[in-house]
């Protein structure tokens, strides 16, 4: 089996004239966190959606969990955990009936949903809060809800596209504990963000900018190579050198 979770050639995708995805190749190991760097309209999203079996790529391939996303997109999404940058659940249920619903939707056997209710529970901190209404829960704890009902199936690679966007920095780092969690028992985390900070915590970044990539390398890779102190500083550099290089 391949070591990788995520394999991607000259992945690239148009809507008419515009270039949305440029010829993006990187490869993401398993267990591995791998993150999107870039200000909004930059290409994660886009790029996140494609690997997800949500969009059809212009050109190019991706192979995901060990299914191509062109060919076999019902595969990939049966294999992946995908959260979305809107808080993806419904807010006129209630925490259990959230949980409850997404564990038919992702076919989760009948036989292990009160493991992995209960799991959810846990790991979203709303033990004894599962009569809740799910819109009457603070921006963090709805996230990590959100969270848990995404891996209810327990997938190898699991999707979030800005998944703390809105959300006070102590949620932030807590979310991020679970992320880190989710990688040490050996799944697969993509994660896309604007947030400088949230860069030092992935295993490895791209830099990605109007539709390319920029940079790869680990946090302290890409400082070291700009000769830099913050992400911020490494990002503005890269940038700079892209459309220096464009002229």
């Amino acid at each position: 089996m391949s070591e990788f979770s995520v394999v991607i050639e000259n992945l690239t995708k148009r809507f008419g004239t515009f270039v949305a995805v440029d010829n993006v190749t990187l490869n993401v190991g398993k267990g591995e966190i791998f993150g999107f760097l870039g200000p909004n309209g930059a290409g994660k999203s886009t790029t996140i959606r494609i690997l997800c079996g949500l969009l059809a790529p212009t050109s190019g391939k991706a192979i995901v969990a060990g299914y191509n996303v062109a060919s076999d997109p019902e595969l990939v999404r049966a294999n992946i955990g995908y959260m979305s940058q809107r808080f993806s659940l419904y807010d006129d249920l209630t925490v259990a009936e959230n949980i409850d619903f997404f564990s038919g939707i992702y076919g989760v056997a009948k036989d292990k949903r009160p493991i992995r209710k209960q799991y959810a529970l846990d790991m979203s901190g709303l033990v004894g809060r599962e009569d809740s209404m799910t819109r009457t829960l603070p921006g963090g704890l709805k996230q990590r809800l959100a969270l848990g009902c995404a891996i209810l199936h327990e997938p190898p690679i699991i999707f979030l596209d800005e998944p703390t966007s809105g959300v006070d920095p102590i949620a932030r780092r807590s979310f991020w504990d679970l992320i880190y969690q989710l990688s040490e028992a050996g799944q697969t985390v993509f994660v896309t963000t604007h947030y400088m900070d949230e860069a030092e915590y992935c295993h490895r970044l791209a830099l990605m900018y109007k539709g390319k990539m920029i940079s790869l390398g680990t946090p302290a890779e890409l400082k070291h190579a700009m000769s830099k102190n913050s992400m911020e500083e490494v990002f503005v550099e890269s940038i700079e050198r892209e459309e220096a290089a464009a002229l």
